[in-house]
C-alpha cells in the first residue's frame, strides 16, 4: 500500500471520527452550555487526555514507532519480543498512575482550574472533581488503544486505529442524547448523582470501547504477544531513554497548556460573577480549537501517520536524501488543505460556529466563531510542525524539538497573559487563540533551521513557493466570496439560517476560484489533485 492509499484510508475514517466527534461536542454544548457549568465537565475530561498525553502518550507516538519499525527489520522474531515487552511495560505504568489520578482528583481539578477554588463557587469545584474521577480511568484506555494501533501501524495496518474513534463517538453521542431527554434544562445545582454518572461513565465506557475493538485487529496479525516483564533487555531501556526527552517535549507544551486552562477558566468565573451570560471561557476556546483541528486530523495526521513508518525505514538506511523528498513533498500536500482552510476559518469563522452551534444562543455560537478566526492562520505552522518534527524523531532525536518547543510555549504564555491583562473578558479567549497561532509561526522557522542541518537545506525543494502562491491564491479568491457572505447576512440576517444561506453560496465560490487560481499559477500538487479527481469522475462514468 502507497503513502497515498494510505493516507486515504486514514482520512476516510478520520473525517468519520472528526465529524461523529463534532456531533458529540454539539450535543456537549446543547446539554451543558458554553458558560462555566459546561467548564466543569470538559476541564474534568480534558485532564485524562492531558495526563495521558504527558506522562506516556508524546512516547508512545514519537519514540515507540521508529523502534518498532527498527525492530520488525532487524530482529530475528519480527519485532515480536519488543512489541510484548513495550506492550506490558505500558499497560502496568498506565494502570498505576490511572489509580494515583483518581486518588488526587481534587489537586488536578486546583492545578488546571484553580479560580473554582474560589470563594462562591464550591459546587463547580466539587462538580470537576466527580466528573473527573469518572473521566480519569481513560488514561488507561486511551494509552492502550495508541500502542495496539502502534502495532498495527509497525505492520502498515492504518485503518483500524482511524475507525475505532467512531465508536467511541457513538457511544459518547447516545450517552448525551439519553441526558438530554432526562435531563434538558439541568444546572450546577440541580444535577443528579446518576445524571453526573451518566456523562461520566458514558464518556469513559466510549474510550473503553475504542481499545477493546482493536484486541482482534491485532490478534488477525498473528504476532505471537504475550506478557514479558524482562524489561531491561531487547531495547527498552534504550527506547526509554529516548523517551524521556519526549517527556520533557510534552511537559513544555503542558505547562504552557495549564496557563491557559487557567486563564480561560478564570475568565468564566469573572464572568458568572459579573452576570455575563456568554460563553467567554475554556469551553468556547475548546469548541473553537476541535473545528480549528479537523483539516489538520483529516489531512497532516493522516498523511504523517502512513509516512512516518515510511521515513523512519530510510533514516535508519541512512537515506537523507530519501527523507528530505518525502518531508518536502508532505508540506506541499499538506499546504493545499491547510492555506485554504486557515483562510476559510480568519473569514467565515462566526458564520461556521453560528451553523454548528444553532442549537445553543446565537451570541454564544458568533464567540466561538470569533475565537476560531484568532486560531485561524496558525493551522499553516501548526500542521507543518506536526511533520517537521517527526524528522527529528524518525533520526531517534527526541532533544532538539524540546528547545524548539520551549522557545514556542514562552512566546504563547507571554502573549496570553498579555490579552488575559489588556483585553476586554468578552476578548480574552479570542487572544488566547491568537497567542496560540503567533506562537507557531515563531517556531516554525527554527524548526525548518535545525532539521535542515540534519537533512539538507529545504529552501531549493519550493515548498516556501508553493505556500506563497497557494496562500495568493486564497486571498484572491477570498475577496468576492467574503463580500458574497456579507451580503447575504445583511439580506437574512445573521442567525443560523442567514448564516447558512450566506455559506452555502460564498463557500463553493471561494473553494473553486482556490482551485482555480492555484491551478493558475502551476501549483503541481493542485494540478495533480484535480488531475486525479477528473480521472475517477472519467471512471465512475464508464463504469455506469
Amino acid at each position: 500500500m502507497t503513502v497515498f492509499q494510505s493516507t486515504a484510508v486514514m482520512a476516510a475514517g478520520t473525517v468519520v471520527s472528526r465529524v461523529t466527534g463534532l456531533v458529540r461536542n454539539l450535543l456537549v454544548v446543547a446539554a451543558l452550555g458554553t458558560a462555566i457549568f459546561a467548564d466543569t465537565f470538559n476541564v474534568a475530561n480534558t485532564i485524562p487526555t492531558i495526563l495521558y498525553i504527558l506522562l506516556i502518550g508524546g512516547a508512545l507516538n514519537s519514540v515507540f514507532v521508529p523502534q518498532l519499525v527498527r525492530s520488525m527489520k532487524e530482529d530475528e522474531d519480527g519485532g515480536a519480543a519488543f512489541a510484548s515487552r513495550l506492550l506490558t511495560a505500558t499497560a502496568v505504568f498506565l494502570g498505576f498512575i490511572t489509580v494515583v489520578a483518581v486518588l488526587i482528583a481534587p489537586l488536578l481539578v486546583r492545578l488546571y482550574a484553580g479560580k473554582f477554588g474560589s470563594v462562591g463557587f464550591e459546587q463547580e469545584y466539587q462538580l470537576t472533581i466527580i466528573f473527573a474521577r469518572y473521566c480519569l480511568p481513560q488514561i488507561f484506555f486511551l494509552g492502550l488503544f495508541v500502542m495496539l494501533s502502534q502495532v498495527a501501524n509497525s505492520r502498515d495496518k492504518f485503518g483500524p486505529m482511524m475507525w475505532a474513534p467512531v465508536l467511541n463517538n457513538f457511544v459518547v453521542i447516545t450517552t448525551l442524547l439519553i441526558f438530554l431527554k432526562v435531563a434538558p434544562h439541568v444546572t450546577t445545582r440541580t444535577i443528579s448523582s446518576g445524571e453526573k454518572a451518566l456523562l461520566g461513565l458514558g464518556t469513559t465506557g466510549g474510550v473503553a470501547l475504542q481499545f477493546l475493538v482493536l484486541i482482534p485487529v491485532v490478534a488477525s496479525l498473528k504476532i505471537p504477544l504475550r506478557p514479558r516483564f524482562d524489561w531491561r533487555s531487547g531495547g527498552l531501556g534504550h527506547s526509554s531513554r529516548l523517551a524521556f526527552w519526549t517527556f520533557c517535549f510534552v511537559l513544555v507544551n503542558q505547562i504552557g497548556y495549564l496557563i491557559v486552562v487557567n486563564i480561560a477558566t478564570g475568565a468564566s468565573v469573572k464572568a458568572k460573577a459579573l452576570g455575563l451570560t456568554i460563553g467567554v471561557g475554556f469551553t468556547t476556546y475548546a469548541n473553537a480549537y476541535l473545528i480549528f483541528i479537523l483539516p489538520h486530523s483529516i489531512f497532516t495526521v493522516s498523511l504523517v501517520t502512513a509516512l512516518l513508518p515510511r521515513i523512519s525505514a530510510a533514516a535508519a538506511a541512512k537515506r537523507v536524501d530519501v527523507v528530505r523528498r518525502e518531508i518536502s513533498t508532505a508540506l506541499k500536500i499538506i499546504g493545499v488543505a491547510t492555506v485554504p482552510a486557515a483562510f476559510a476559518f480568519l473569514f467565515f469563522g462566526p458564520l461556521m460556529a453560528t451553523i454548528l452551534y444553532a442549537g445553543t444562543n446565537a451570541a454564544n455560537a458568533r464567540q466561538i466563531g470569533y475565537v476560531l478566526a484568532g486560531f485561524a492562520l496558525g493551522l499553516i505552522p501548526f500542521s507543518a510542525s506536526h511533520l517537521l518534527l517527526r524528522g527529528f524523531y524518525a533520526f531517534e532525536d527526541t532533544k532538539t524539538p524540546v528547545g524548539i518547543n520551549l522557545i514556542l510555549n514562552a512566546v504563547m504564555v507571554v502573549l496570553s497573559i498579555i490579552a488575559n491583562i489588556f483585553l476586554p473578558l468578552r476578548w480574552v479567549v479570542v487572544g488566547l487563540a491568537a497567542a496560540f497561532a503567533i506562537a507557531y509561526f515563531v517556531s516554525i522557522r527554527i524548526t525548518l533551521f535545525r532539521l535542515s542541518k540534519r537533512i539538507g537545506s529545504l529552501k531549493n525543494d519550493g515548498i516556501l513557493r508553493t505556500h506563497a502562491r497557494l496562500g495568493l491564491a486564497s486571498f484572491i479568491a477570498m475577496v468576492p466570496a467574503f463580500a458574497i457572505a456579507k451580503l447575504s447576512t445583511a439580506a437574512f440576517g445573521r442567525g443560523a439560517m442567514g448564516s447558512f444561506i450566506a455559506l452555502s453560496i460564498s463557500g463553493p465560490i471561494f473553494l473553486a476560484l482556490y482551485l482555480f487560481l492555484a491551478q493558475r499559477f502551476r501549483v503541481v500538487e493542485v494540478q495533480t489533485l484535480i488531475a486525479r479527481l477528473g480521472s475517477a469522475v472519467r471512471r465512475g462514468m464508464k463504469s455506469t
